[in-house]
């Protein structure tokens, strides 16, 4: 299979499957770039995280088209946009149509509550899985214990991606 076909499959399959939205697809996106088809380091993987972070818009877009790129070029870019959007638009649009019609259905409640403490626990996963390759240091465990605490006061995320990547620039540069 090429690798365009390739990128558009294993998207398809994270875009198919990515509930909870953008973030709770990292661990998704891992998986397969990184573990199963090995087009990225972990290194690597981090770094188009981080990219995708820095930049406005949804996350998954982002990755898809950055590792798309990454891999397989421009053609590679497409296919991951194409392969992560088409299963959550098209879910998206049946999904919809079926909670508006069961609205007040208690089992699908239900089923929502039940769903997002393990979208939580993806995360949570991720986090602890990236910590070894990110947090190499005291500086960056540091920066870390920083963002956290800068998130529990209310500071707007994207501050902190700035102040990080000015901070990086000016100290961190080799």
């Amino acid at each position: 299979m090429s690798t365009t076909l390739s990128i558009l499959w294993s998207f398809l399959k994270i875009g198919a499957v990515g509930y909870g939205g953008g973030p709770s697809m990292i661990p998704l996106f891992q998986a397969e770039v990184v573990a199963r088809h090995e087009w990225m380091t972990e290194t690597q993987f981090l770094d188009a995280l981080a990219a995708g972070n820095a930049l406005p818009g949804p996350i998954a877009t982002k990755m898809a088209l950055y590792i798309g790129y990454q891999v397989g070029g421009v053609s590679g870019a497409a296919a991951g946009l194409v392969g992560i959007l088409l299963p959550s638009s098209l879910l998206i649009l049946a999904v919809s149509a079926f909670l508006v019609r069961h609205a007040d259905d208690p089992r699908i409640a239900g089923a929502l509550r039940a769903v997002r403490p393990v979208v939580v626990g993806m995360l949570a996963y991720v986090v602890i899985d990236m910590a070894p390759a990110s947090i190499d240091g005291w500086m960056a465990a540091g920066l870390a214990v920083l963002a956290v605490g800068l998130l529990l006061m209310k500071v707007h995320p994207a501050w902190l991606i700035v102040g990080a990547a000015v901070f990086g620039a000016l100290t961190l540069a080799r």
